[in-house]
């Protein structure tokens, strides 16, 4: 109970800190819900969303309902639009990628069983999270005369594809890469997660503010943009905020399979706290090595640790207790929701991560976006249209403050011209082996 209290008043911190502005507008619009299979890897032979995909997942037209509602969309647009994914499939970061990938999916089968006159071909293309095998797959997609992107996955792949499209003049909307570098000097590339600085600084705050820890420890990667963006905005707030740092360690992505020297400083310094701004991998290790040592600490995470009661083999318990901030719930009790977890669960077996609810808001905004132009200029037909004239189309309109978008990771979510998305965040807290919604 002194666990769930601390996690809720960490819940209310949250949304109090980061609650974005932007109510309903005349462009507000709805999103809804559906699901393909695994993506492929060639450029030419794509993974179309508008079959209903061999794992047998549900369409809005199955069930006779969308998650979205009858405003979602327009029926001034027409045409089919080519839509790639750019994320790790494979390797040690695939739960993410595929996450997005299944996500995105079902939202392109519901978008497609809406009208025959506007549809979504889905193309996912692997990076294994790795920069250049992902600019690799950026000239798959162009190959293949992709439209616009849904990526990249990962923050460190995202930049460098970042500085391609930006060249080109190919619009991105990354569902998870979060760090400014992402965005920064690139016109083109939007973020429908939170960037670090927000992660960071307000991490320190809720721990702050809630009296969850006497003493700190940070754990990151140094040799990741993510984790050390994050672990800079938290450390210059920790500062700020007095917060006794007691313990601050690294690792590189060569050094992530013994965490034994960050764990015994972090125990030997008396932290109750460990602050980790980490992807889902080496976090399931630094648990794993915490119990063998039995260093009995709290670990307070951000959005990277998402998705580790997925991961093969870890023993949830280890990670009973711990707290995460995350645009998304998967035990929301709103119709959205619903009805995405239940079709993710129907195709896929497990629960839906952010991720998964990242990729498939990111197919219903741009989507959501050339809607909004369709019914500005009277009507808008997508094929054939360069990848650069859409660029610029869907650089205005996510642009526009009048422009709003209800999802499952956030409601009345707008953009600024600097690509940042305004939303308000959640928490979660693992309880009994399951995210808790706070």
């Amino acid at each position: 109970m002194k666990k769930k209290l601390l996690a809720m008043l960490l819940a209310t911190a949250m949304v109090c800190s980061l609650t974005a502005c932007g109510g309903d507008s005349a462009g507000n619009t709805n999103v809804g819900t559906t699901d393909d299979g695994a993506a492929d890897d060639g450029a030419t032979d794509n993974n179309v969303a508008a079959d209903d995909g061999a794992a047998g997942n549900d369409t809005a037209a199955d069930n006779g309902d969308s998650a979205g509602s009858a405003t979602t969309g327009s029926s001034l647009l027409t045409g089919t639009l080519k839509l790639g994914v750019i994320g790790p499939l494979t390797g040690g970061a695939a739960l993410y990628g595929n996450a997005v990938d299944n996500g995105a999916s079902i939202a392109v089968d519901e978008i497609n069983a809406l009208s025959g006159d506007f549809t979504i071909e889905l193309n996912a293309q692997d990076d294994e999270h790795d920069a250049e095998k992902s600019v690799n797959a950026y000239n798959n997609l162009k190959d293949w005369n992709a439209q616009a992107i849904i990526g990249c996955v990962t923050t460190t792949p995202c930049v460098a594809v970042a500085s391609e499209a930006y060249a080109d003049r190919m619009f991105m909307l990354t569902p998870s890469a979060s760090a400014t570098s992402v965005t920064e000097g690139n016109d083109n590339v939007f973020q429908l997660c939170f960037s670090d600085p927000n992660q960071g600084s307000a991490s320190a705050q809720y721990i702050s503010d809630n009296g969850l820890a006497q003493k700190v420890a940070i754990i990151y990667n140094n040799s990741d943009a993510y984790s050390t963006g994050i672990y800079q905005t938290f450390q210059n707030a920790a500062d700020s905020l007095g917060m006794d740092v007691v313990s601050v360690t690294t690792f590189t992505d060569d050094t992530a399979n013994d965490f034994s020297v960050q764990l015994t400083e972090a125990q030997n310094a008396g932290a109750d706290l460990v602050f980790l701004p980490i992807y889902y991998t080496p976090a399931s290790l630094i648990m794993q090595q915490a119990a063998s040592m039995s260093y009995d600490v709290t670990f307070f995470g951000v959005d990277g640790m998402d998705g580790i009661l997925s991961l093969e083999g870890f023993d949830t318990s280890l990670a009973e207790g711990v707290m995460l901030l995350t645009p998304f719930s998967a035990d929301a009790t709103d119709d959205m929701t619903v009805s995405f977890v239940n079709k993710y669960q129907s195709g896929n077996g497990e629960v839906p991560s952010q991720f998964a609810a990242d990729g498939y808001d990111c197919a219903y905004a741009i989507y959501a976006a050339l809607s909004y132009y369709a019914d500005k200029n009277g009507g808008y037909n997508v094929d054939g249209v360069s990848y650069q004239d859409l660029c610029e189309i869907l650089i205005s309109v996510f642009s526009d403050p009048s422009f709003s978008v209800d999802g499952i990771t956030g409601e009345s979510m707008t953009w600024t011209a600097a690509g940042e998305v305004n939303k308000a965040p959640k928490a979660v807290v693992i309880e009994n082996g399951v995210y808790v919604g706070l």
